[in-house]
């Protein structure tokens, strides 16, 4: 099963999303070839109501945990409201922050 694949299933069991997007950004980054280390997520759920950016980012992390010691590098995370994903959807831009390099073979 592909990280993604994982990645998804692990999201909709704990969060039920109304909505979620998995992409897999490795190719952006300095990783060799089918790379599965560098990922965005999109998730809508209603259980993010109340909770503020940082809480949302930490249930997603905790919920990834084996992911992120297992291989997972980077998650970039939009973490959404159905309320707040119905007002942003339209005019939604989420980008990835650029990559800086981090090769140990780039560093002097």
């Amino acid at each position: 099963m592909s990280r993604a694949s994982r990645l998804n299933e692990i999201l909709e069991k704990a969060l039920a999303p109304v909505h979620v997007e998995i992409e897999n950004e490795s190719h952006m980054h300095s990783v060799p070839p089918g790379s599965e280390t560098h990922f965005k997520v999109l998730i809508v759920s209603a259980a993010f109501e109340g909770k503020s950016r940082i809480d949302r980012q930490r249930m997603v992390n905790d919920l990834l945990k084996e992911e992120l010691q297992s291989g997972l590098h980077a998650l970039t995370q939009k973490t959404l409201t159905p309320a707040e994903w119905e007002k942003q959807k339209a005019t939604m831009q989420f980008e990835s922050p650029e990559c800086l390099g981090g090769s140990k073979h780039d560093r002097k």
